[in-house]
């Protein structure tokens, strides 16, 4: 598709009871080293990377190719590549540039609106939060190029039909948003199921593998998962788990270190007192004298 960019007068009629009224739309590859954003914008939508930008309108801003930082609210800045969406908010200070390297290409539609308003106050948009990640569908890119279509004949009740089409673009990202949540949901309750049988068998010997097949959880997609929640693999915190309940038996009981590191789950005194050593930075006898 060609470059397009169209700015429209606001009818301030609440588009004729749809409560959507489109008020610019655009698309535009922009090529590597490429200045970034064009100066034939309108000066309300031009902005500079250090200063930034605040809008009165919602826009939609579809990247389907190439890659940027996108940058909101004082936030740290997130790397956006193909099949991302990020939604502005009116009042919203935010920033975004492609990639010098790379270039992007984007789509956008800016609009206002009661309906608009209300679709995006909903739970699972947040000003905050406004990176989803929607892919490269079929029906979104045909959804923004029938929009584009519909704005540059103007045909009879143009202003209806592309707002119908607005509010399908935000169908899409809606479910996208609802999808991704329902994932994070199953993620944290399998991370959340091994973890359970970790604990409960702390001091056996364990093997991660066969406790995942004992949940019904996919090894590789669960290891993934616990290591973005604890920041450690499943292995090393089961090994952290034996080593502070070891502490514990050091501090409250009269077990010997030897028996203590059976209690734990280790199958000699040496390999436990080495990786101790290793990972709580003394030795368990240590442990034992600070508390005598």
């Amino acid at each position: 598709m060609k470059s397009y960019k169209k700015y429209l007068v606001s009818s301030q009629d609440d588009h004729q009871g749809l409560g959507i009224e489109i008020l610019n739309i655009g698309h535009k590859i922009y090529a590597p080293q490429q200045s970034y954003p064009d100066i034939d914008h309108p000066e309300s939508y031009l902005f500079n990377w250090e200063e930034g930008r605040f809008l009165e309108e919602y826009q939609i801003v579809y990247i389907s190719n190439g890659e940027g930082i996108f940058e909101v609210n004082g936030l740290p800045p997130q790397l956006v590549g193909p099949g991302t969406v990020f939604l502005l908010f009116p009042g919203i200070w935010h920033r975004f540039k492609p990639n010098q390297e790379t270039g992007w290409e984007e789509y956008w539609v800016g609009f206002q609106g009661g309906y608009a308003r209300y679709l995006l106050e909903q739970k699972c948009f947040s000003p905050e939060n406004p990176v989803i990640s929607v892919g490269l569908i079929p029906e979104f890119l045909d959804t923004f190029s029938n929009l584009i279509s519909t704005l540059e004949e103007e045909s009879t009740s143009f202003e209806k039909l592309a707002s119908f089409h607005v509010i399908n673009l935000l169908g899409i990202v809606y479910a996208s948003v609802l999808r991704s949540n329902s994932d994070r949901r199953e993620k944290e309750e399998a991370v959340r199921r091994v973890q359970n049988e970790i604990h409960a068998r702390w001091n056996q010997s364990v093997d991660i593998h066969e406790l995942c097949k004992h949940c019904d959880v996919n090894y590789n997609s669960f290891r993934k998962s616990f290591k973005e929640t604890f920041n450690t693999s499943p292995g090393q915190y089961l090994l952290m788990l034996r080593l502070r309940n070891a502490v514990k038996l050091i501090k409250e009981t009269n077990l010997s270190i030897s028996e203590i590191a059976y209690e734990c789950g280790f199958n000699s005194e040496f390999y436990f007192s080495r990786l101790f050593k290793q990972k709580m930075h003394c030795n368990p006898s240590d442990i034992r004298k600070k508390g005598t």
